[in-house]
């Protein structure tokens, strides 16, 4: 019998450290955004562009840490640490890989992008594409420190991430002010503190799977199955990057005011989906330990514990939301036709709070499951069945932002429909060291 056990105390456990490393990176944004928004509408429409294709990459590191920490919890509760760390250092290698790629994408196709996410050439579309080149040096950094997250929650340590994740982000909050005020660095400014950040974290994670003492040798079997897995929450991610960067072409073709609006509203909840999924990297972690000790009793108790707690940090986050609807637009930019656009997007960004925190920790205990597939066929189709269809009759019918946020209510109430009805048919309780 598994011992793993579903009780509140286990889940803060690993819960609660979790949240501090989700947090650190969009709140590191948060200020970011603050910082350019001062300097007026142009940067800061620039940095909704070129956030959201950082943003998309972030995504790209996610996949690799769910798949990982999916693989490494499994062989972590069959009792083989060192193969669920031989996880993590094959994770690395596939992120160093992914990471390259892309720093030669963005030089070579970054300003294509740019144009084609502002609406077309110009002010916006120059300052994003030089964002963009600075901003992609990191990405290395970004999918290393996602493939050790990955296999640090598998093997159930959350504490260390806390500190690789935390002091560079920190480092680079004070740097950003510096280099886009005092040295006069501007919107350059920002880029290159993102850069920092995340070469430092990724240099961490690594020191700390050499410090394990295991081959680092790449695998090119192991590989291929992280792959097949990944192969899956991959279609699945570029189904939530497609309609999320269809949504800020759409809303860049309101203007700069409804583009900035909307990098402010989507960032603060980024912010609060990150903070939600703190649940999600906990049920990984316990689903995926209970299901490869054998233990199918436990991970449904795990299940129903999660979307219970997660229905309720959904409320409570929803109350903190709709208390600064007034206040908090005005953090991040002093130009009111931007306010004026937020508070359109902010009763959706509110009411949908309660329904994500439920989905997200449905979602963290069907991946930690290797339930991957239905996943992938779920928000594929919630994808082009509403979230798309939904954001570009806003811009048909000119529903402006107000219109875009409901796209995305209704995304979060398909997915929240078909997670239910997965968890209650009991499919995806496989047991087993590898699914």
């Amino acid at each position: 019998m598994s011992t793993v056990v579903a009780s509140p105390r286990r889940i803060a456990t690993l819960a609660l450290p979790a949240l501090v490393v989700l947090a650190a990176e969009p709140v590191y944004i948060l200020v970011d955004t603050a910082v350019v928004g001062h300097l007026g509408q142009v940067p800061l429409a620039a940095i909704a562009v070129g956030g959201t294709v950082l943003t998309l990459i972030a995504w790209i590191g996610t996949v690799v840490a769910y798949g990982t920490t999916g693989r490494s919890a499994r062989r972590f509760g069959a009792g083989d640490r060192a193969a669920a760390v031989a996880e993590g250092v094959q994770a690395s290698w596939l992120a160093l890989a992914v990471g390259l790629l892309v720093v030669v994408a963005m030089q070579i196709g970054g300003a294509a992008l740019a144009r084609t996410l502002a609406g077309g050439p110009g002010e916006v579309a120059d300052a994003a594409a030089l964002w963009l080149r600075i901003a992609a040096l990191g990405a290395p950094g970004l999918l290393l420190a996602a493939a050790g997250n990955g296999w640090m929650r598998g093997v159930q340590d959350t504490r260390r991430p806390i500190w690789f994740v935390l002091g560079p982000n920190l480092l680079s909050a004070a740097l950003c002010p510096l280099l886009v005020y005092p040295v006069g660095l501007g919107l350059v400014g920002s880029a290159v503190a993102n850069v920092v950040a995340q070469s430092i974290c990724g240099g961490l994670f690594v020191a700390a799977l050499i410090a394990e003492r295991v081959t680092l040798r790449p695998e090119p079997r192991l590989i291929r199955q992280q792959l097949v897995l990944s192969r899956d929450l991959l279609i699945r991610g570029v189904a939530f990057q497609a309609s999320f960067l269809s949504a800020i072409a759409v809303a860049s073709r309101f203007g700069p005011a409804t583009a900035g609006a909307h990098q402010i509203t989507l960032q603060l909840w980024f912010l609060t989906a990150l903070l939600l999924d703190a649940l999600a990297i906990a049920a990984q972690s316990l689903v995926g330990a209970a299901l490869g000790a054998g233990d199918a009793a436990v991970a449904r108790a795990l299940a129903r514990r999660l979307a219970l707690v997660g229905g309720a940090c959904g409320l409570a986050f929803a109350a903190l939301v709709a208390a600064g609807a007034g206040v908090v637009p005005t953090w991040f930019s002093n130009d009111p036709q931007v306010h004026q656009q937020a508070l359109l997007a902010w009763p959706w960004f509110a009411t949908m709070l309660p329904l994500a925190g439920v989905v997200f920790a449905l979602d963290g205990v069907l991946i930690g499951a290797g339930d991957v597939r239905y996943l992938r066929n779920l928000t594929v189709l919630a994808a082009l069945g509403g979230f798309l269809p939904a954001i570009w009759s806003a811009y048909v019918f000119g529903w402006g932002l107000g219109g875009i946020w409901a796209g995305l209510a209704f995304f979060v109430v398909l997915r929240l429909v078909a997670v239910l009805l997965r968890l209650r048919s009991g499919a995806w309780a496989v047991v087993g060291a590898v699914r």
